[in-house]
């Protein structure tokens, strides 16, 4: 049976999208498939991680007749890559095989029962659907997402928090040394939703979503311990993190002596010039602020130096600082704008970062001892 007949880019494109929480190591070989269920011409495209499931259905060519089966997913892609894109592809379904051909090329691949494949339990009850941009939501993942724990012992700072209520969407994330927060108002009322999403369907949607226009929306729907969101034509469920995440309203230091506001871009270079003689493991950089001028200084255990100086309109109190290099390149680097605020009050205290003009964005950094 021809499952889809197609052009090259079309069935790659679909199948990219589902793709992205495949694993190549499985305790399960199956996981590292795709299912493939053929419904006449429509084709239902789904990936699991037993937490994480994701599901598209596209429109393809194909023999008439129903069928369901699961192939290697990463095997289908990186056979479809190496393919011309503009060149016509089939897949054929015969007994335990699949054959993909594209012009002359065949390849001939090893499929295990569709019944097999451990589908993610949904939840019986969901709560209200509502929709906001996807634009908005990726931009504001863009802004928080560099922030998530990796591997964290606490488990609930392993991804970002969701605050939804009123016309108000925030996402916080946090590793315990800094905290990103970035805010959005929408045009339409949410229900109050407050939830940690995991790391991996954060990056995810990163991946999926569209910055394109504004009307391209994503609709939410959350359950006790399960999000779905559903958004140009996939459908996407995943587990949600339990357990409380630290109240970051508290984290957040308010009421600073002292005020900078400079280049994004300038302050970012020199960062990343200074960033090459730190310390592999400690990252440290000195800041110096006194009126007029900011000093970035780093050394390593060869005793190399790096010293770079940036004029500043600034007329405060001389303040000497240390911070992880990392985790201000992250923040800048994940900032469009032209300028860039910082707000201190000594060389003991956090400083926060933040865009002139945008009360949405707030980004908190612990200092270090140097």
């Amino acid at each position: 049976m021809i499952v889809l007949k197609a052009p090259q880019d079309q069935v790659l494109g679909a199948l990219q999208a589902v793709s992205g929480i495949v694993e190549r190591r499985h305790t399960l070989p199956i996981l590292a498939n795709v299912l493939i269920r053929k419904t006449g011409n429509q084709v239902e495209l789904t990936t699991s991680d037993l937490e994480i499931q994701v599901r598209t259905t596209v429109q393809f060519d194909g023999d008439a007749g129903n069928l369901s089966t699961t192939v290697g997913a990463r095997k289908l892609i990186d056979i479809l890559r190496a393919l011309p894109s503009d060149q016509t592809v089939s897949l054929t379904s015969n007994q335990n095989k699949m054959t993909l051909q594209g012009g002359k090329s065949r390849f001939t691949l090893q499929t295990l029962p569709a019944d097999d494949f451990p589908l993610v339990q949904e939840a019986a009850d969901f709560g209200p659907a509502f929709s906001v941009p996807q634009k908005a939501l990726k931009g504001l993942i863009n802004q928080v997402h560099f922030a998530m724990a990796v591997h964290d012992i606490r488990y609930y700072l392993n991804g970002i928090l969701f605050v939804a209520e009123g016309k108000n969407l925030t996402l916080v994330a946090t590793d315990g040394h800094r905290l990103a927060l970035a805010q959005a108002e929408l045009e339409v009322d949410i229900p109050k939703q407050e939830v940690i999403l995991p790391r991996k369907t954060v990056l995810e949607l990163q991946r999926l979503l569209k910055d394109g226009k504004d009307d391209d929306a994503i609709e939410m729907r959350f359950a006790g311990n399960q999000a779905k969101f559903s958004f140009s034509g996939m459908e996407f469920v995943s587990k949600l993190v339990e357990g409380k995440f630290p109240d970051y309203n508290r984290v957040i230091p308010k009421n600073h002596k002292f005020r900078l506001t400079l280049g994004r871009a300038p302050l970012l270079s020199s960062l990343q010039r200074a960033a090459i003689l730190t310390s592999e493991k400690f990252k440290a950089v000195r800041l110096s602020f006194e009126p007029g001028l900011l000093s970035i200084a780093s050394s390593n255990a060869e005793q190399e130096e790096a010293k770079e100086e940036i004029e500043i309109d600034y007329g405060g109190d001389k303040i000497e600082t240390g911070f992880n290099v990392t985790y201000l390149m992250d923040a800048l680097a994940n900032m469009s704008q032209d300028m860039v605020c910082i707000d201190l009050n000594d060389s003991a205290s956090s400083a926060l970062l933040s865009i002139p003009d945008n009360t949405g964005f707030k980004y908190v950094v612990m200092p270090m001892r140097i």
